[in-house]
């Protein structure tokens, strides 16, 4: 048991391959939409002021708290609590789209995936992520 153990622990090139593109697709659309509230551009303000009901004066909020996310996200010995956080945001964001009465496709679509993206990596390079989801402890 403790062979198979220790040979999980490493992922196959293929594996870590996949985790490195969602980690950086995560990462490219944080660093977008948080940028974009931090400097308030007319799209994101229009998106956050007339179609979820937020004031400008969060934009700044959320911005900031989106790249504390990613950066706890991006340092290894802190990604499970960034994916904790990440995930957050995630039901966040879920419950404003349930708020506005937003359409099922492709607004929870986009989210959830995001979210999926979010642990992905973790379940693919993290023995104990895998653990924990196959086993419960």
């Amino acid at each position: 048991m403790i062979t198979t153990e220790r040979a999980s622990r490493t992922p196959s090139r293929t594996a870590a391959a996949a985790a490195s593109v969602c980690r950086v697709l995560v990462s490219v659309f944080l660093v977008f939409v948080a940028v974009s509230k931090l400097l308030r551009l007319p799209f994101m303000v229009d998106t956050t002021v007339n179609r979820m009901g937020f004031p400008v004066s969060v934009m700044p909020v959320i911005g900031t708290v989106l790249l504390v996310c990613l950066a706890l996200y991006l340092v290894p010995r802190t990604e499970i609590l960034g994916a904790v956080a990440l995930s957050g945001v995630v039901g966040g964001a879920v419950a404003v789209h349930l708020r506005i009465g937003a359409p099922l496709l492709p607004d929870y679509l986009v989210v959830l995936g995001f979210g999926v993206l979010v642990w992905l990596p973790l379940y693919l390079r993290n023995d104990l992520v895998r653990r924990i989801v196959r086993d419960g402890r």
